[in-house]
């Protein structure tokens, strides 16, 4: 069944043939490209172009690429010049998925080598959370990529963007901030998202798999002040029933 809404599948692997498979079995079900992360061994330009024209080479031209450029997960470094080389010799990567971090320079850059002809356009969808998406759309960014408990908020800030409406992008921004601030939380930001979109009743429980946790009491209140606060300025936030009277499954 083919998705409404364009599909990137993340088809990251430790071999090409491995990755070819993955990505043959999500195109056929609809996907409109794929992402791919390069392997930690990369550590040279030359490796990390060589791979990236190895893969679309593997998956062949009718397959679009999107490269998640993450060094801090995946402790490759992807400079600028990498970047404008891929786009220039690999035709089947059409997108950045951009999360590094401090990383507006890299988005200026890209843009700027764009409008000298230096290297084809380049969609760029950002991550990390939203934390920075403000300035990244100000950058030249062309959306997001990412999770957050209210994913409503960043088509919007896409939206006026794009609309060039500034004060309320960063108006609606700020009034989010301290959510998505605590979302960024290593090992319970998970936990926090999904207790929200719980509370918005878009999902039926907030029980995360496995070694994951549950909010404590404490940290559930935390973010039924967030919440609380959040609802003055964006209507969204208005939640069901009080969490301390819910039943936990």
């Amino acid at each position: 069944m083919r998705a409404r809404l364009p599909v990137v599948a993340g088809v990251s692997a430790p071999g090409f043939g491995a990755m070819r498979t993955l990505t043959e079995e999500a195109m056929s079900r609809g996907a409109a490209g794929v992402m791919i992360a390069p392997p930690p061994t990369l550590r040279t330009d030359d490796q990390i172009a060589g791979y990236y024209a190895e893969a679309a080479s593997v998956l062949g031209p009718g397959v679009p690429i999107v490269v998640q450029d993450y060094p801090l997960t995946f402790s490759v470094v992807m400079s600028v010049p990498v970047l404008c080389r891929i786009a220039r010799e690999v035709p089947s990567v059409v997108m950045l998925k951009h999360e590094d971090w401090p990383g507006l320079e890299k988005i200026s850059a890209l843009r700027a080598a764009e409008e000298a002809g230096e290297t084809p356009r380049l969609a760029i969808l950002c991550g990390n959370g939203g934390l920075f998406l403000d300035f990244e759309l100000a950058r030249g960014a062309d959306g997001a990529m990412t999770g957050y408990c209210f994913p409503e908020l960043l088509v919007d800030l896409a939206g006026f963007a794009r609309e060039g409406r500034t004060a309320e992008l960063h108006d609606l921004f700020d009034a989010h901030l301290p959510l998505i601030r605590y979302e960024q939380q290593p090992g319970i930001g998970l936990a926090a998202r999904k207790y929200v979109l719980w509370r918005r009743g878009l999902l039926g429980s907030d029980i995360q798999r496995r070694p994951g946790r549950p909010l404590s009491a404490a940290e559930r209140a935390e973010v039924d002040l967030l919440l609380e606060r959040l609802a003055r300025l964006d209507p969204r936030a208005h939640c069901r029933g009080a969490p301390a009277t819910r039943t936990r499954r």
